[in-house]
């Protein structure tokens, strides 16, 4: 009996407010000991004062899921349905910042998407730090906009699959919420140049490009290798001044050219060693090859299937042997009868 729902309560979003928890969640919140002990009997009086002591946010936490005391006053909530009166002094409560969270997080579970974008968006400007107890029992720090973002925002906060509401352009559109205006846009404004200051620096780069175009552009200094080697493909075949790099290509390609006619008898007999160690590997390669061939007939036949193609192979020779014998025996044949003629 003191888990059910009061009989007065509302269906929110079609069907029991706490079934908005799921059921596994709040079987195991049921069975906890804070439910038992500070959750029995409250009212949405009382329920102030056990709001006002919470020190974390959270959802569940450890191997056997056992709720956060933040969860179990939710689910209180959704069991008493507090009037949305309250539930908007909780949100408006500057000195106790978890009641503000607690109250938050009621009205996104409940509330229609006008009511959470119109009561949720101005905690916008609360920055204060807010603990929250993650899955493993560790507390982390988490911002009160950041929270509210994520209210608005995600899926599933606290463990708690939130409803889907609509999106905010969707209301914009719809004429049914004012466009959202950021508190940033004064300053910005405030920076944004004017229509003369822009025209002035329209002009002024107009005028930097006419003088950089006017202003000639000094040559790039071409390449040595570049320069020369348009100067040796313009001069004649036959001109008799050429230059000294000439030359000295010329004698540089003699040395290499000799180089590698005297090579050493070593290297010689190195490269003669690679080429045999390269042949004897493919070699190898081929007979490795061949075996993997063999193996795969093997096992693709079967003994069986081996045993049968010897036998044909057995009796195909022993057709040639045969036919072969027969035609001996008819050419001596033939022999003895013109002997005999």
């Amino acid at each position: 009996m003191a888990n059910r729902t009061v009989k007065e309560a509302k269906n929110v979003h079609g069907t029991n407010p706490q079934y908005l928890i799921e059921k596994i969640i709040r079987s195991r919140i049921y069975d906890s000991k804070y439910w038992k002990e500070q959750c029995f009997a409250l009212t949405a009086e009382l329920l102030v004062d056990k709001a006002m002591e919470l020190r974390f946010v959270g959802g569940v936490y450890g191997g056997n899921i056992k709720p956060t005391q933040f969860l179990c006053l939710t689910l209180k909530m959704l069991q008493i349905q507090p009037e949305k009166d309250i539930v908007v002094e909780f949100i408006k409560n500057e000195e106790f910042k978890y009641v503000r969270a607690l109250g938050a997080f009621y009205l996104r579970l409940t509330g229609a998407a006008l009511d959470c974008y119109k009561y949720l968006e101005p905690l916008y400007i609360d920055n204060r730090k807010l603990r929250r107890q993650n899955r493993a029992g560790q507390f982390e720090i988490v911002y009160m906009d950041e929270y509210i973002d994520e209210l608005l925002r995600n899926d599933r906060v606290c463990d708690i699959i939130l409803p889907r509401i609509q999106k905010r352009t969707i209301l914009e559109e719809n004429n049914e919420i004012e466009p959202k205006v950021s508190v940033l846009d004064e300053d910005l404004d405030d920076e944004l140049p004017s229509d003369e200051e822009k025209a002035e620096e329209k002009e002024a780069s107009r005028a930097k490009d006419k003088d950089s175009s006017s202003v000639r552009r000094p040559r790039r200094a071409r390449s040595k290798s570049r320069s020369r080697s348009r100067d040796r493909g313009n001069r004649p075949a036959q001109s008799t001044n050429r230059s000294r790099d000439y030359y000295d290509e010329l004698e540089e390609y003699d040395r290499q050219r000799n180089r590698a006619r005297n090579r050493e008898p070593q290297f010689e007999e190195h490269d003669r060693r690679q080429d045999r160690d390269r042949d004897r590997q493919d070699r190898d390669r081929m007979r490795e090859r061949e075996r993997d061939r063999e193996r795969q007939d093997r096992d693709r036949y079967g003994d069986r299937d081996r045993r049968e193609r010897d036998r044909e192979w057995d009796r195909e020779r022993e057709r040639d042997r045969g036919s072969r014998h027969d035609q001996r025996e008819r050419d001596s044949r033939g022999e003895r009868e013109r002997r005999r003629y």
